[in-house]
């Protein structure tokens, strides 16, 4: 694949129906959700998560990811709901609440700094197109030391962003991140790739904490 050196796995699951708009394009655009911009059930295949894990949304947004991931790991799981914006979390606690969802922990921070987390909670860590709006240069060690640091032995960040090339929508290239230079970026902090998958306009790659 162009997109990726050749050591990281790529498995492209993009087709015909990725390019409609189903209502929630515009909300990326405004850098509020992005849970419609792929196939949800197959990202959340991808994911893996089983009842009882913990889930942690950084930059949720809208929340979308956290409400889905809510219902999968059932009433013995939790997902903390990180975000900067505090109207943001309102209303996902009132969605939560319409939907009957307690295991959802909307939380107010700025995830570039340290998290109001505990260590060695979190089986997957998740951000979905915000990792390209962080300095991978400058910003490594506060996020993803964070992310190592709550994440259980064995647990996964979990990283959804637009592919390096020109789309209809999304972030300017300039702004843009491959899976490659993501993995360079964490490999100092004991994550090891554990692989790829294209959805046509964006990718999720998964990388596993190693000791």
């Amino acid at each position: 694949m162009r997109r990726q050196k050749k050591q990281i796995q790529m498995h492209n699951t993009s087709d015909s129906h990725h390019e409609h708009d189903h209502g929630g394009i515009e909300r990326q655009k405004q850098g509020i959700s992005s849970f419609e911009m792929q196939d949800s059930n197959i990202l959340f295949e991808i994911l893996a998560l089983k009842a009882g894990d913990c889930f942690v949304d950084l930059g949720c947004g809208a929340g979308d990811f956290s409400m889905r991931a809510a219902e999968t790991v059932g009433p013995n799981g939790t997902v903390y709901a990180l975000d900067r914006w505090p109207e943001l979390a309102e209303t996902l606690t009132q969605r939560a609440a319409e939907k009957g969802l307690e295991n959802i922990r909307p939380l107010t921070c700025d995830i570039s700094g340290p998290l109001p987390l505990d260590d060695n909670i979190a089986n997957v860590c998740f951000m979905a197109n915000v990792l390209h709006g962080f300095n991978l240069a400058t910003d490594t060690e506060a996020l993803f030391g964070e992310i190592r640091r709550i994440l259980k032995p064995g647990g996964r960040a979990a990283i959804l962003e637009f592919i390096k090339e020109e789309t209809p929508c999304g972030p300017p290239i300039h702004m843009r991140i491959s899976a490659e230079e993501i993995a360079e970026a964490v490999e100092q902090y004991s994550f090891a790739p554990v692989g790829v998958v294209d959805f046509g306009r964006t990718y999720l790659a998964q990388f596993t904490v190693v000791s």
